[in-house]
């Protein structure tokens, strides 16, 4: 893995270039982890990657988590991990616990011998040295430390304590590391800036090739979380590619971009699409017309609602990607009426390009 600054804005905001080994080009930064199921796309098959924007969509967010049932670590491990499991040799995977979806962090269940976290196969403790052999199964690009991730709720000392571990279980999971591969520290604190810096300050000292800022979107608040990113931020070095899950709406992503995040996770975009909605930001400075759509503003449409039924449209004019240059709006509806999954195939595919496009413009 390689990653190189290229330019900074007049604040932290910065543009950079990752590369990894089995990624057809390098992936410009600031950018998006495509979120998978089981290392794939939750509703593009592996036959309309290609209408994905390349090589951005290469980048894959993985939960380890969601291997714990299925095949065990030495099947996985004897296949030649994921990569050749999915038959993905020129993706990347990037393999984080927490995935915001199906793998979330159980705070009151963990405990100085694992994090606890509620999965899909019911709530589990993960200790460091399972995880560890989670990871070396699955042969990721790039893979995170295990953390005690909690609620800005919890108490002041229960917050300390969380810090601790994570500290303690970087340093276990650096051990364990068997292929010495592409670390990312994890850094929590909860909505403390003190241990926020803490936290950051350990990573930093580690021989580490990235830092993950874990323990966002649990309950802070949109004015706090300016003071927790910079707080983060100010202290790791600059060369280093930095990560972050929990900020999934466009105004939070923004945040983060404002304070010198390079990759970010997917996960709203899978919530939109579940809920049948479309990005439909207005990139040419002309304010769409969306009074009138049911459970629609200035970002996005519901494609679910009857205003669509008859409408020919694409979703976005002029735009480029797959669904928008094939299909309209009224179909779309229809497909999400009879509750065919297509209409979730079409939505992921137009709303990922259109992110990766809001992205490139910022």
């Amino acid at each position: 893995m390689k990653f190189a600054v290229k330019a900074w804005s007049s604040g932290k905001a910065r543009a950079g270039v990752l590369q990894l080994g089995s990624c057809p080009g390098p992936i410009e930064t600031p950018s998006l982890l495509l979120s998978t199921r089981k290392g794939l796309p939750h509703f593009i098959p592996p036959d309309l990657l290609y209408s994905l924007p390349s090589p951005d969509s290469h980048l894959f967010h993985v939960s380890s988590l969601h291997f714990l049932e299925g095949l065990s670590p030495q099947t996985i491990s004897k296949i030649g991990g994921l990569h050749q499991m999915l038959g993905l040799p020129e993706h990347g995977f990037v393999c984080i616990p927490r995935d915001s979806i199906q793998c979330l962090p159980e705070c009151n269940s963990s405990n100085k011998f694992g994090a606890s976290f509620e999965t899909p196969c019911g709530r589990r403790l993960i200790k460091p040295v399972e995880y560890v052999e989670l990871i070396s199964s699955l042969r990721p690009n790039i893979w995170t430390t295990l953390a005690d991730e909690v609620p800005t709720w919890v108490s002041e000392k229960r917050n300390k304590t969380s810090v601790d571990r994570t500290i303690r279980w970087l340093d276990e999971c650096i051990a364990l590391n068997p292929a010495g591969g592409p670390v990312f520290g994890s850094i929590v604190g909860g909505c403390s800036v003190k241990e926020r810096e803490r936290c950051a300050q350990e990573a930093a000292r580690r021989n580490l090739s990235g830092y993950w800022i874990g323990g966002f979107g649990l309950g802070e608040s949109m004015d706090e979380r300016p003071a927790l990113l910079n707080a983060v931020t100010d202290i790791l070095q600059e060369e280093k590619p930095r990560l972050i899950t929990g900020l999934g709406l466009p105004e939070e992503i923004l945040q983060g971009v404002a304070a010198g995040i390079d990759v970010f996770d997917s996960t709203y975009l899978c919530h939109l699409t579940l809920g049948g909605f479309a990005l439909t930001f207005p990139l040419d400075g002309v304010e769409m017309n969306t009074s009138d759509n049911i459970g629609s503003d200035q970002t996005k449409i519901n494609l679910r609602a009857t205003v669509y039924r008859k409408d020919i449209s694409p979703i976005v004019e002029n735009c480029n990607c797959y669904t928008c240059k094939n299909h309209t709006k009224a179909y779309i509806n229809h497909l999400l009426n009879v509750h065919e999954m297509l209409a979730q195939t079409l939505l992921e595919i137009s709303s990922f390009n259109f992110a990766d496009i809001i992205l490139t413009i910022i």
